[in-house]
């Protein structure tokens, strides 16, 4: 059995999948873009080895922060992981919010190696953006981010190509939502970026500033490109707080988007004053569907 558990930022997606994989005897594999790079931790709500309650975590800290890592390289070694655990029966949870990461590892989503390794960079913002409208009229990619126009502009490249893109690849798969309302959500983002800060945030984008603030995975990682603005003296600290909120339920709503037009999800409206009550209704949808 694999389960899928997804969703917007902040909406209890770790806490989760700890519950169902003590429940159902499960492996995770992890599916965020950033929490496979090491010591991105507090940026990353990357979970802490004390929460992981003695279950057995992969695809975190595999990388790096300035190793290279595509979509492409995610889909060969997390299936790797994937088929091996399927082969030793294993129960597998698949938990993150990087949706291109799900679809690539569960789907017959091919990729062209010779496109991924073509120069992209070379483009301006604004002419990834112009090949983009081409494919997705709709498209609600950052204008202003590099990278995730991209990724972008490689995923709708390959799905235009690819007509066994939304092949689901794998048997007994449940695709799990977590949401709530936007005004909860948006509430739980910034008290988040409050904790984050409380817990050191500003000192670890520091660290990576004084490292290599250019280097391509940390421009694009939020919490950290904002604080970088701070230290160039470019923004306030106050500023930078509240851009990192304003970026993060952004974010957010572009998961929404990407998840509802790209993947077939049970949506379960979260309890968070009772969240044992969210539990219950998960597993009760995935034992009546098993």
């Amino acid at each position: 059995m694999i389960i899928v558990i997804t969703g917007p930022t902040a909406v209890g997606k770790t806490k989760l999948s700890i519950s169902l994989a003590k429940k159902y005897n499960a492996e995770i594999i992890n599916a965020d873009s950033v929490q496979i790079y090491k010591d991105i931790d507090i940026a990353s709500a990357k979970i802490k080895d004390n929460e992981k309650e003695g279950i057995i975590h992969h695809m975190i800290d595999i990388k790096d922060y300035d190793e290279e890592y595509s979509v492409y390289d995610y889909q060969i070694d997390s299936r790797n992981i994937l088929n091996k655990l399927i082969k030793e029966n294993k129960n597998i949870i698949i938990v993150g919010g990087t949706g291109l990461y799900i679809k690539a590892l569960l789907y017959d989503y091919r990729f062209n190696k010779d496109k991924i390794n073509n120069n992209y960079e070379s483009l301006k913002n604004d002419e990834l953006y112009e090949r983009i409208l081409k494919l997705d009229n709709n498209s609600n990619v950052d204008k202003n981010n590099k990278r995730r126009l991209i990724r972008e502009l490689i995923n709708l490249e390959n799905n235009t190509q690819n007509k066994n893109g939304d092949k689901l690849l794998y048997d007994n798969v449940y695709f799990i939502g977590l949401t709530t309302d936007r005004k909860t959500l948006y509430k739980r983002i910034n008290d988040r970026v409050d904790i984050m800060i409380n817990d050191g945030l500003i000192d670890e984008a520091k660290k990576f500033y004084n490292k290599d603030k250019n280097t391509k995975s940390l421009k694009t990682v939020i919490g950290y490109k904002e604080l970088f603005k701070y230290f160039d003296l470019q923004l306030s600290l106050e500023q930078s707080i509240d851009l990192i909120k304003k970026n993060s339920r952004h974010y957010a709503k572009r998961q929404y988007t990407w998840f509802n037009n790209k993947m077939d999800i049970k949506w379960f409206n979260v309890n968070f004053d009772n969240f044992d009550s969210t539990i219950e209704k998960v597993c009760n949808y995935i034992n009546k569907n098993a």
